[in-house]
């Protein structure tokens, strides 16, 4: 498709874009400021659309990731950081309610439910819980990534069946 085609086949979809922007935004002058940005993105990556491709698609798809990327911006942008706390040294222990001894026999209880799974489940589980990620966790036992997220997951069950008469205050 040459560019005069490729220019006319965008402004037969101004509609199409306006319903999807409104969608997304649910504001008019918002949808407008990002049908604006997505005429832009598209017309100067005009190079990279494949002629066997679905232009609308593409087109949508383009103005759902820039709406998503423009969301993330804005979250990031309104995320406030209290400067006067240290970050490094969180009183956790604290905030946990836990600090009780109600709470650190059901540390306890946890703790040995987590202690009575077998091994195979037991290790993929407690590195998760330390913070490990799937892949790492993989990684680290030699074995599958599905395999250690259906250890993960059938560690969960088993930890629910052993305490499901038991509640956190």
């Amino acid at each position: 498709m040459n560019a005069l085609q490729f220019q006319k086949k965008l402004l037969s979809m101004q509609e199409n874009m306006m319903n999807f922007a409104l969608m997304l935004t649910a504001n008019r002058d918002d949808a407008q400021d990002l049908m604006q940005d997505t005429t832009l993105k598209v017309l100067d990556n005009q190079e990279k659309f494949v002629d066997n491709i679905n232009f609308k698609g593409w087109v949508l798809t383009v103005m759902r990731n820039i709406f998503i990327n423009n969301y993330h911006k804005i979250v990031r942008t309104q995320t406030v950081v209290d400067q006067g706390v240290d970050l490094y040294n969180l009183d956790v222990v604290n905030d946990s309610g836990f600090d009780s001894p109600d709470g650190a026999y059901q540390i306890q209880e946890i703790t040995k439910a987590i202690n009575g799974l077998n091994d195979e489940l037991k290790v993929p589980f407690s590195m998760f819980l330390s913070g490990y990620k799937y892949n790492e966790i993989a990684e680290k036992l030699n074995v599958p990534l599905g395999t250690v997220k259906s250890r993960i997951f059938f560690a969960r069950q088993e930890l629910q069946k052993v305490l499901k008469d038991f509640r956190l205050s």
